[in-house]
């Protein structure tokens, strides 16, 4: 068996190995990071040998962490991040080079059908009828999205929001609210097979998946980096959030960027309060976005252009578009189920 995980933040660690009787034999861990002492390596695939191929991420963890020796030091991989590569290797997960990806970016579309794409689209990769994609967001409306399990209550004040025209809408995926104003964001999802983050945790999936923007960004000189678990800051400040859903065969990632905002408006209309920002060491919500136009200089399209051509120089990538099926059926969606205050309500 073969397996490789490239550690977020950290380096490139493979592993091969052999199964007999159900147990793990002759593992050969190897990677482009550091170890000391140079026995430690050894020491790990000792380790190894003879587990049950069945172990569980936090079992093969405690096993090499039980073995090593005290003053062994791992730079750019960890016991946990070997154990996710035994585990990937275990369950056949493939990598990103493995696909044939699409890049779409189709022109402004109402806030509700962009919520809607994600869940057709999503489907479409699950049934593979859709390559792996990564779509571009662009709209001509403002809306306050939230997460699926969020309270309106909680976190809008509605009558802000009926004043400053901004739309309430619920998506699919869980996490925060998204204070979305049109031309002020750089959103974008990846629909990708489940194959391609097996054997990982869901935190760990999150920094695999945010891993591409992390080095795209900083190609245009944003220092950025991944803070767990679902947060995509630099030094200045954060700059946006992700948000996932598991769907069958698909997995939804989303991350909406700031570019510019608004942030009396952004404080107006959602009821970011005290609880929210206490573990952040900040005094207010406006203090924790730190928007990519202040830190690049950069007009937003060309941004995202940047990112476009990272994310093509990485992977195997054409442009592609959003078909006209899949466009009716996220339309049709965002009429009903989108629309609805069954949906829109569901957590008062």
């Amino acid at each position: 068996m073969h397996g490789e995980y490239k550690v977020p933040g950290g380096k490139l660690v493979v592993i091969d190995f052999e199964v007999r009787d159900d147990r793990i034999t002759n593992p050969r861990v190897a990677g482009d990071f550091f170890l000391e002492p140079d026995e430690a390596l050894d020491t790990i695939n000792n380790a190894l040998t003879g587990l049950p191929v069945d172990s569980t991420a936090a079992e093969i963890t405690r096993a090499i962490q039980e073995a090593l020796p005290d003053d062994a030091h791992l730079v750019g991989v960890s016991p946990a991040a070997i154990a996710t590569v035994v585990r990937r290797a275990v369950t056949g997960a493939r990598e990103w080079n493995d696909y044939d990806w699409q890049v779409v970016h189709p022109g402004p579309l109402p806030a509700r059908v962009h919520v809607a794409l994600d869940q057709v689209l999503t489907e479409e990769v699950a049934a593979g009828r859709r390559a792996p994609t990564l779509r571009f967001w662009e709209w001509t409306e403002s809306a306050a999205i939230l997460g699926s399990y969020q309270s309106v209550s909680n976190e809008v004040d509605l009558d802000a929001a009926q004043a400053e025209g901004i739309q309430v809408i619920r998506r699919v995926s869980g996490g925060g609210a998204m204070f979305m104003e049109a031309g002020n964001v750089v959103t974008y999802s990846l629909y990708v097979p489940t194959e391609l983050v097996a054997g990982m945790s869901f935190a760990e999936s999150y920094a695999y998946l945010d891993s591409w923007v992390l080095t795209a960004l900083r190609e245009i000189g944003v220092n950025a980096t991944y803070q767990s678990l679902n947060d995509i800051a630099s030094p200045a400040g954060k700059i946006g959030g992700a948000a996932q859903k598991r769907m069958g065969a698909g997995v939804l990632h989303h991350a909406t960027l700031s570019y510019d905002i608004d942030a009396d408006k952004m404080t107006r209309v959602l009821r970011i309060g005290r609880e929210k920002v206490s573990d952040k060491g900040i005094r207010s919500a406006k203090k924790r976005v730190s928007p990519l136009r202040s830190q690049t200089g950069m007009p937003r399209d060309e941004i995202i252009n940047s990112l476009t051509r990272s994310f093509m120089a990485e992977n195997r990538t054409e442009f592609g578009e959003v078909t006209p099926a899949e466009l009716q059926r996220a339309r049709e969606l965002a009429d009903t189920k989108f629309a609805s205050d069954e949906w829109t309500f569901r957590v008062p």
